[in-house]
């Protein structure tokens, strides 16, 4: 079987090459092919020599995930369904916004955590996507979208991964990716323009700290434990406070000065800058994602619980709506809530923004990826009797 080029990172395609009897070098040219011009073909890649396409053909592929659904929403958001095959599909949304363009990327089929409040989480898990299946999404979108690389024609300014999946459950594959995100040979994203968010899986926090440290997003969603224990169930098995303990490490072992350009990503008002340049610079800070559920978790009393939580620790809180998806069992909180809500946190010192809704009337909204999923974990069968019972 062809090995597929977009599983590879540079480092990992210099070691395939060099097994081969290439030269490691090789790979450099290999990568800025595929990843900065996202050509397919080794006919294209017209500065490697005809020996090296000659041996290569019938031994590589370039082979990104297929698109099967094409989706535009009022606002622009684009969200393509991308078939990984025996029938599963995972979903991929780019979001346009007037001064950056960010693609949200998958790292699972489904997700094996069951967050109460995700539709993604309810289809149940089937498998981790392999690294080509990951970078994949990006090397497609850049096509899809009319990207140049090399004529800095740059439509994703922006990765995250927020997609389907808890990326840290897929830790090799996600940062082999993401590797391929921040080189200079591949698409070149500086590490504060790629982010990963997790749930709270601890010890592999630690290790993306030392493998691959981009921007941390943690979704935390709740201000104690029980009720954290209901709706991110993973919090049973690493706690608050184990998981504020490793979003400090994680602060401390990132830190390095400022990528170029980058700063006015996320504006730091005056009062915090200080602060966070105690952890390395003003954009090395977590950023804490927060669902907003009517009734469960919005009140000023949890708001005041929160601040009291994450302490002096360098933090942002980015309030999300909750985007409804059917028989969730949750609604979204009153307007009036998330704005008494934010208002505590910025009186405390903290930033908080309020996430805008984009792409709900394509079902691209945050939480509400579904894609298609063969499930593994017997999940929705299990489900199926309880919500019988309830009715």
């Amino acid at each position: 079987m062809p090995v597929n080029l977009l599983d590879f990172d540079t480092a990992g395609l210099a070691a395939w090459l060099e097994s081969r009897g290439e030269k490691p070098y090789r790979a450099r040219q290999l990568m800025r092919w595929v990843h900065r011009a996202g050509v397919a073909e080794l006919d294209g890649m017209t500065d490697l020599p005809k020996s090296l396409r000659a041996t290569l053909a019938g031994e590589v592929v370039v082979q990104a995930p297929a698109v099967t659904r094409d989706s535009i929403a009022t606002d622009g958001t684009r969200k393509w369904l991308l078939s990984v095959g025996t029938g599963n599909g995972i979903e991929t949304v780019f979001i346009p916004e007037t001064a950056r363009g960010t693609l949200c990327v998958s790292s699972q089929v489904g997700c094996a955590l069951e967050c109460a409040f995700c539709s993604t989480g309810r289809q149940g898990f089937n498998r981790n996507l392999s690294a080509a299946e990951i970078i994949g999404q990006l090397w497609w979108a850049n096509r899809a979208l009319g990207a140049d690389l090399a004529a800095g024609k740059r439509p994703i300014t922006n990765v995250v991964m927020m997609g389907m999946g808890e990326p840290l459950a897929n830790f090799d594959n996600v940062v082999t990716a993401m590797r391929v995100m921040l080189d200079d040979h591949g698409y070149g994203l500086s590490r504060r323009r790629v982010t990963l968010s997790t749930s709270g899986m601890v010890p592999w926090m630690d290790r993306l700290r030392e493998a691959c440290p981009v921007s941390l997003a943690v979704s935390l969603h709740a201000p104690n434990d029980a009720l954290r224990d209901r709706l991110v169930p993973i919090n049973q098995k690493w706690p608050l406070r184990e998981l504020l303990a490793a979003c400090r490490r994680y602060i401390d072992g990132a830190a390095s000065a400022p990528d170029a350009g980058d700063l006015d990503d996320d504006p730091v008002p005056a009062g915090l800058a200080a602060k966070w340049q105690r952890a390395g610079s003003p954009r090395d800070f977590v950023t804490f994602e927060y669902v907003m559920l009517r009734g469960v978790n919005d009140t000023l009393a949890h708001a005041r619980e929160l601040v009291d939580l994450v302490g002096d620790l360098p933090c942002k809180f980015n309030l999300i709506p909750f985007n409804p998806f059917p028989d969730s069992g949750f609604e979204r909180s009153h307007p009036e809530a998330i704005v008494d809500f934010q208002g505590e946190l910025l009186s405390a010192g903290f930033v908080a923004t309020v996430r805008k809704t984009r792409g709900d009337d394509i079902d691209g909204a945050c939480g509400q990826l579904a894609g298609q999923v063969q499930d593994r974990s017997q999940r929705r069968l299990r489900r199926e009797p309880m919500e019988d019972t309830r009715a």
